[in-house]
């Protein structure tokens, strides 16, 4: 595991070799307001040829600053460098992340509705928990066959879902739309309820709807009440969210998962706005 930060005042002789530090597992990459496309390019083969060299994992975090460099992280993707984003972390805590919107919001009755088309393991428990608090949940879908043994299986169990693809109607009650996979395109062919608020699980997404004046959530920031003391160490640049996501081991079961998140309270702290925060 590295931890990439950005240096955005580099020297004269670090900005020219292109010169990158590495101490112990933290890569400092030279990029300012001078640095060519080119030489960020560079950079980038550099910093790949360091953790193939250094690591058997492609994986690493990026700090705050670095996250902004757009095309330096594009190449780290191309090179196939697994970066923690917190987006697979978004989706475990998406029910904190709704009881924590909620509380914010003083929303007395919550009426949810869920973008999906492809059902994972998370959602499906996802959608089970939240529709057993809140009882009104709607799946939006444009593969209805795919959902339609899930909710006969959960009436079963006494769990009532609806699900639907009316581009008019499905989202014009909801005051809370979880979007787990639609793109935008798709997104803004729905009308959507002006005071709703979205959260938008796999990135950035704008609404497009003129008299739309809800809240369009696109990220999230957690705390920890236990002493997790390599996280602590680069908490001042980095996401929590990322630290914290790069340590999970992804391929436990969810309730493994669940087990470990509760031990370490993990909590939500702010929700990312297209313009703000919560």
């Amino acid at each position: 595991m590295f931890y990439i930060e950005k240096n955005d005042k580099p020297n004269r002789l670090v900005r020219f070799l292109k010169l990158i530090k590495v101490e112990n597992n933290t890569i400092t990459v030279p990029i300012c307001e001078k640095t060519t496309s080119k030489q960020i390019e560079k950079l980038a083969q550099k910093t790949n040829k360091i953790i193939n060299k250094l690591s058997n994992s492609k994986k690493v975090v990026l700090s705050k600053q670095a996250q902004e460099e757009v095309q330096f992280v594009n190449y780290l993707n191309s090179y196939g460098i697994q970066i923690a984003n917190g987006r697979w972390l978004f989706e475990i805590l998406l029910t904190n992340i709704v009881e924590y919107l909620i509380h914010k919001k003083k929303i007395e009755k919550a009426n949810i509705s869920i973008l999906i088309n492809d059902l994972t393991e998370i959602e499906l428990r996802n959608i089970k928990t939240l529709a057993i608090k809140y009882k009104t949940i709607n799946i939006v879908t444009n593969h209805i066959e795919k959902f339609t043994k899930l909710e006969e299986k959960l009436q079963e169990e006494g769990v009532i879902i609806t699900i639907t693809n009316n581009k008019k109607k499905s989202l014009m009650k909801s005051n809370i739309i979880i979007n787990v996979d639609f793109p935008k395109e798709l997104l803004n062919k729905y009308r959507i309820k002006e005071d709703s608020n979205i959260i938008n699980l796999r990135g950035k997404i704008k609404i497009i709807q003129k008299r739309f004046n809800g809240l369009n959530i696109n990220n999230y920031e957690i705390d920890f009440r236990d002493d997790k003391k390599e996280i602590c160490a680069y908490s001042g640049k980095f996401y929590l969210r990322d630290l914290y996501e790069s340590k999970l081991y992804k391929k436990q079961g969810i309730d493994a998962i669940l087990q470990e998140i509760n031990r370490d309270k993990i909590v939500i702290k702010k929700l990312y706005l297209n313009n703000g925060t919560i």
